[in-house]
C-alpha cells in the first residue's frame, strides 16, 4: 500500500470516471488502473463498482475512503510540521566547540548572533572532536563547529572557511630571518604541540612530516591550550604552530612567520547528525560566523589542507 495508491481512490472518487481521475493525478489511465487494482488485490477487497455507471465505491470502498481522507490529511500535517520545524529558529540547541576554536570564534560571532537571534537560546560546550561526533551520533548535541573532513557516514558536514597555520618564533630565532617559510625547515622535535586527543596537535605534525616530537626542553608537557604553548615560546623555549585566529590582530608580530603559498590551513566546518531537520538554523549560524571572521579566510586560493584522521 502507498500514499499514491491512496490518492489514486480519492481522485477516482471525485471523478467517478478512469481517465479524469487520471488526468488529475498527472499520471496515465493504465498506470492509475493498475495502482488500484493492486491495492485491491493487496486488501482482498473491492473498493469500487465497476459496473456501476458512472463507477462508483462499494460499500467496504466507502469506508475505505474515509479512511484514507484520514490518513492523507495526518500525512500533509506531517509534512507542513517538518517544513515548520526546518524554518523555525525557536528554541534550545547545544553546540560543541573544539578548543582550539571556541577562544577565538565565539566573540567574534556570538554575541551579533545572540542579539540578532533572541528566540533561539545557544548553549556551548567545549568538547574535542572525538566527543562531539560521539555525542552527535547519540542525539545529545545538535551542532559541532569543528576541522573536517571527518569522513563519518552520519555526520553531514557544513564548510565554513579554511584557517591557516602560522610559524610562532622566540625572539631572536635563526628561523625568524627567513620571510620564507616552508614546512621543510622545521624540527619537529624543537616544536611544541598540544596534548594527545587534540586534531591540532595531529595537524601539526602532520606538516611537520612527523609522527610525535623528541624534545631537549628538559620537561615534559602535557597542554590542551595554544595561549600556554605561545607563553612558552615567549620565554625561549622551542617554537609552535598556531591558527592565525590566536594571533588575528598580532600578525605584524615580528615573531610570526607566515607559510609559502600553498599555505596550510584546517577547514572548519559546521557539522550535525545526517537526520537533523533544522535547516534555517544551519543556514543563519553559518552567515553570521562566516560575516564575523576576515574576509581572507574565505578567498585563500592556493592551500594545502591538512588532515588530522
Amino acid at each position: 500500500m502507498t500514499l499514491y495508491q491512496l490518492e489514486y481512490i480519492l481522485a477516482l472518487d471525485i471523478h467517478r470516471h478512469f481517465v479524469k481521475a487520471a488526468e488529475s493525478c498527472h499520471v496515465s489511465q493504465p498506470n492509475l488502473t493498475t495502482q488500484i487494482k493492486k491495492l485491491e488485490d493487496e486488501i482482498g477487497v473491492k473498493i469500487f463498482d465497476r459496473d456501476a455507471k458512472p463507477v462508483k465505491p462499494t460499500p467496504a470502498g466507502e469506508q475505505i475512503l474515509l479512511k484514507a481522507r484520514q490518513i492523507l490529511r495526518e500525512v500533509a500535517d506531517l509534512k507542513e510540521f517538518v517544513l515548520d520545524e526546518k524554518e523555525s529558529l525557536e528554541g534550545t540547541f547545544t553546540i560543541g566547540v573544539i578548543p582550539t576554536l571556541a577562544p577565538y570564534l565565539l566573540s567574534m560571532f556570538l554575541p551579533e548572533f545572540v542579539r540578532s537571534n533572541p528566540k533561539t537560546k545557544l548553549k556551548i560546550r567545549e568538547l574535542q572532536t572525538g566527543e562531539i561526533i560521539s555525542e552527535l551520533q547519540k542525539g545529545t548535541l545538535d551542532i559541532g563547529i569543528l576541522v573536517t573532513p571527518l569522513e563519518e557516514k552520519s555526520i553531514r558536514e557544513i564548510s565554513l572557511f579554511n584557517e591557516p597555520f602560522l610559524l610562532y618564533l622566540p625572539e631572536d630565532h635563526p628561523l625568524s630571518k627567513k620571510w620564507h617559510i616552508t614546512p621543510s625547515v622545521l624540527d619537529p622535535n624543537q616544536m611544541l604541540v598540544l596534548d594527545e586527543g587534540h586534531c591540532f596537535r595531529e595537524q601539526t605534525l602532520a606538516i611537520c612530516e612527523s609522527d610525535r616530537t623528541r624534545n631537549n626542553f628538559g620537561f615534559e608537557y602535557q597542554s590542551g591550550s595554544i595561549e600556554s604553548l605561545i607563553r612558552l615560546v615567549d620565554k625561549g623555549v622551542g617554537y609552535t604552530l598556531v591558527p592565525e585566529m590566536a594571533v588575528l590582530f598580532e600578525t605584524d608580530n615580528e615573531r610570526i612567520r607566515r607559510f609559502d603559498s600553498p599555505e596550510p590551513v584546517r577547514e572548519i566546518s559546521l557539522v550535525v547528525q545526517s537526520s537533523f531537520t533544522k535547516e534555517a538554523l544551519i543556514e543563519v549560524l553559518r552567515n553570521s560566523i562566516l560575516k564575523s571572521i576576515p574576509e581572507r579566510f574565505q578567498k585563500i586560493d592556493q592551500y594545502i589542507k591538512v588532515k588530522w584522521r
